[in-house]
């Protein structure tokens, strides 16, 4: 009887980590970043209106695709933001990026956890939560420049 609930407990703790696995599986678009206004940096702000303006025009600067083998691949088109004034001169634009810089890697995700193997072989571990189609995932533990100030990277599932 010992046996039987030691392999059902097993069972269930390797069926609960695929469970989590699989949640974080799919395409995501970073839509938001959430910050704190009266600690963040100038090029936080920055960052989060850049991307609530580029949001708004259904362009999405940073994604992963996690795959079910556990290769995710990274797209970010941050290095090539610029802003231009609007020909009247009455404001700013950010067209949306053409260029963008992609990395294949390996993750694990837990539930709470996000490990990725960056290109430089070093792993990367942020808090990130998964709850039906959002994905939060802890910016500060992010290497994405105006993008990893202490708050949150909101990204919604494709």
């Amino acid at each position: 009887m010992a046996t039987a609930l030691i392999y059902s407990c097993s069972n269930d703790d390797d069926k609960s980590t695929a469970t989590e696995t699989n949640a974080i599986v799919g395409s995501w678009q970073a839509t938001e970043l959430r910050i704190d206004d009266q600690t963040a940096s100038d090029d936080a702000k920055n960052g989060r209106d850049a991307l609530d303006f580029l949001t708004a025009k259904d362009c999405y600067i940073i994604t992963f695709t996690f795959n079910q083998d556990l290769t995710v691949v990274a797209e970010n088109s941050v290095n090539y933001l610029s802003i231009d004034v609007n020909s009247s001169g009455t404001g700013l634009d950010i067209p949306c990026p053409t260029e963008k810089d992609t990395d294949s890697s390996t993750y694990t995700y837990d539930g709470a956890t996000l490990a990725i193997l960056d290109s430089s072989g070093e792993t990367v571990t942020t808090a990130a939560t998964v709850n039906g189609n959002t994905l939060t995932i802890d910016a500060s533990g992010l290497n994405i420049p105006n993008f990893n100030a202490s708050g949150e990277l909101i990204f919604n599932k494709q």
